[in-house]
């Protein structure tokens, strides 16, 4: 069975720092192409990050230079550093992973639908 469950969502405010934290389990997810989504409130899914298969990452525009997504194998783990964190960041974040390897592109930051496994979210907010 397949998991995803996020942690490290908080209150924060504006200019500040969190890490999340996704662990897969059930799901060889280093063969396969990960991400973080974030939904708003009264807003669509939109995409945060990607990570193909071989490492390749592509950001959101809104975040480069301020997010930084890694993992640790050996955890199972993804990660998602937050840094010089705004109000407009404000969101539920989801780990989501795919059954397919490759995302290289920024395409695949507007298809929520195209991956198969989400974690239940992990809420975070951005106090100005």
């Amino acid at each position: 069975q397949v998991q995803l469950v996020e942690s490290g969502g908080g209150s924060v405010q504006s200019g500040g720092s969190l890490i999340l934290s996704c662990a897969v389990s059930g799901y060889p997810y280093s063969g396969h192409c990960m991400s973080w989504f974030r939904q708003a409130p009264g807003k669509g899914r939109e995409g945060v990050v990607l990570l193909s298969s071989g490492g390749t990452t592509t950001y959101a525009d809104s975040v480069k230079g301020r997010f930084t997504i890694s993992q640790d194998s050996a955890e199972n783990t993804l990660y998602l550093e937050m840094n010089s964190l705004k109000s407009e960041d404000t969101a539920m974040y989801y780990c989501a992973a795919a059954q397919f390897s490759y995302c290289r592109t920024d395409y695949f930051l507007s298809r929520a639908d195209l991956f198969a496994y989400w974690g239940q979210g992990t809420r975070v907010t951005v106090s100005s």
